[in-house]
């Protein structure tokens, strides 16, 4: 990914949607040719010169300090995912010409976090890395997403799920937030890891492969992502109405585990149990680990 570009698309895109009014200053004079503040606009909200605003707004923030990504940030009336974006980007900049590439996250998990996963036994949970892999889960976990692993790719990708198989439409009740959501996720993730060469790949393969994904990331939204409520439409149990919290595993970096709950005594609670039964009855767990298990449990 050209960090140089990312920035100017990102900043370009971020002043684009919002008008002089809504920024509080008065309008600069002229004919205006695109939509949104002007870069003078932008530069005297932020306290800078036009001359340094635009040279960061193309995208050379080498040695630009952390108080002027601030003002900039308050200027565009950023929202912390987005200011957060913007310092990921910075920082990718002042790591110079040739940087040392972190270590991307593995595709398996340390023993004690599949331990801690098989203890959560009323709520679905998985693991997951910035590439939107499901790298494990818990029973339930893989019940909730069995129609993810109908196809013997592995490790199953929520990404390539939602924007590949027509499944997703009907898993997820309003499939255009979902897949707004995952892409909003995954462009945060990908200003986190500008050098995950498997994260690029993902992004690459999904643009060509998918009109709505290019549209989607060429929108340059962001979102973080730690609690909400989800809604499900899953084949065996109908209607689910889950609440979610998403943890960052320090021990395993790059790693979050997503637990599901239910309200007590609601027709979700009811649901999950079932999918439970459902789950233990059916090997569910078996065969998201290992595709050749489905012909086994079959033939058994």
């Amino acid at each position: 990914m050209d960090n140089r570009s990312e920035v100017r698309e990102f900043l370009v895109s971020r002043r684009a949607r919002i008008s002089p009014e809504q920024a509080g200053v008065e309008p600069s004079g002229g004919r205006r040719r695109v939509p949104g503040l002007r870069r003078d606009e932008v530069a005297r909200l932020a306290g800078l010169s036009v001359d340094y605003y635009t040279r960061v707004e193309r995208g050379n923030l080498t040695g630009v300090s952390d108080s002027v990504l601030d003002a900039v940030a308050r200027a565009l009336d950023l929202d912390h995912a987005e200011r957060d974006h913007l310092h990921d980007l910075a920082r990718t900049a002042n790591l110079g010409s040739r940087p040392r590439a972190p270590k991307p996250p593995a595709h398996s998990l340390r023993s004690a976090t599949q331990h801690l996963l098989d203890s959560i036994t009323g709520a679905p949970a998985f693991v997951g890395n910035n590439r939107m892999d499901l790298v494990a889960a818990n029973e339930l976990g893989f019940a909730l997403y069995s129609e993810m692993f109908r196809t013997s790719a592995r490790p199953a990708n929520h990404s390539r799920f939602i924007f590949l198989d027509p499944r997703a439409r009907d898993l997820y009740p309003d499939w255009d937030r979902a897949a707004n959501v995952n892409v909003q996720i995954l462009r945060r993730d990908a200003g986190r890891s500008p050098f995950d060469k498997e994260l690029s790949d993902l992004v690459g393969e999904l643009s060509v492969r998918s009109e709505e994904f290019r549209t989607l990331w060429g929108a340059h939204d962001v979102r973080r992502h730690y609690s909400g409520a989800k809604q499900f439409q899953h084949p065996v149990v109908g209607a689910l109405e889950l609440t979610y919290h998403v943890m960052e595993l320090e021990d395993d970096p790059g790693h979050t585990l997503t637990v599901y709950t239910a309200a007590p005594g609601s027709p979700s609670e009811d649901a999950l149990r079932l999918l439970s039964t459902w789950a233990a009855t059916e090997h569910i767990a078996e065969i998201a680990r290992d595709p050749r298990a489905r012909q086994q449990v079959t033939e058994g």
